[in-house]
């Protein structure tokens, strides 16, 4: 039997990147997937028709996380489809922004705390209810939550967040037997990583790294599966680093 066979899990930002690859991977473990997206229709479109290819159950859903109750709505949304329990959530929609101090603006730092902590944050509140013993919760922190890299000090501020709210959830939840942890990847060759796409940056990667290559969004969502899986069964409150050995 997979690991994740008969349990359901939902996946914020889903559509694309590390999302897309964490639930591609959780379908592959067995868990029938809720794929969330914002816009990107068709992309969630492909990634349903991949796991239904493979043999998998999964459905898309829609919610703009960046609305002051769009975590509100994709909860109610998340409940109609799912019913009394979910087994996993995995929150990994969210942006970056590359820019210098001097350059961050009112706008961008509260956009980047809105959809990359706010939104997370009011997901776990009302999906709580939901979750029970043996349930599963992955955040998504980044290398950049540790260590300077590039031009990224708000969005590591509101990475250095989830390792907090990490540790608050798995204590809130602990007695209930809800596992609570994240994953902080280094560099993936994303949408959301400018640094991979030029031939600089990419050889700014490699050098920070142990490992020498660029990472791929699969490198990571084999780490979620396992999290999500009783393989983790004793492990909660943690950020596991998934970075190559960058910034050792």
């Amino acid at each position: 039997m997979s690991p994740l066979s008969g349990k359901t899990a939902l996946v914020t930002g889903a559509s694309r990147g590390i999302g897309r690859a964490s639930a591609l991977a959780l379908a592959k473990a067995g868990a029938q997937v809720l794929v969330h997206y914002c816009r990107e229709d068709e992309a969630a479109n492909e990634v349903v028709a991949q796991i239904r290819a493979g043999g998998g159950h999964a459905e898309k859903i829609a919610a703009d996380l960046r609305t002051p109750d769009g975590a509100h709505r994709l909860a109610r949304r998340v409940r109609a489809v799912i019913g009394a329990r979910l087994d996993v959530l995995v929150a990994s929609a969210g942006i970056a922004m590359n820019a210098s101090i001097e350059d961050t603006t009112v706008d961008d730092f509260d956009e980047l705390f809105v959809l990359n902590v706010r939104a997370p944050y009011f997901l776990m509140q009302q999906l709580m209810p939901t979750m029970c013993k043996g349930s599963s919760v992955v955040l998504v922190s980044s290398l950049a939550a540790h260590a300077s890299v590039g031009s990224l000090s708000a969005y590591g501020a509101t990475k250095g967040a989830i390792d907090t709210l990490v540790k608050h959830f798995a204590l809130t939840l602990g007695t209930r037997g809800v596992r609570v942890n994240a994953i902080a990847p280094g560099v993936v060759a994303t949408g959301m990583s400018a640094l991979a796409t030029t031939e600089h940056g990419r050889e700014a990667i490699l050098d920070m790294q142990t490992l020498k290559r660029i990472a791929h969004p699969e490198d990571i969502g084999g780490a979620v599966a396992f999290l999500a899986s009783d393989a983790a069964r004793w492990i909660t409150g943690q950020t596991l680093r998934i970075d190559g050995g960058s910034k050792l």
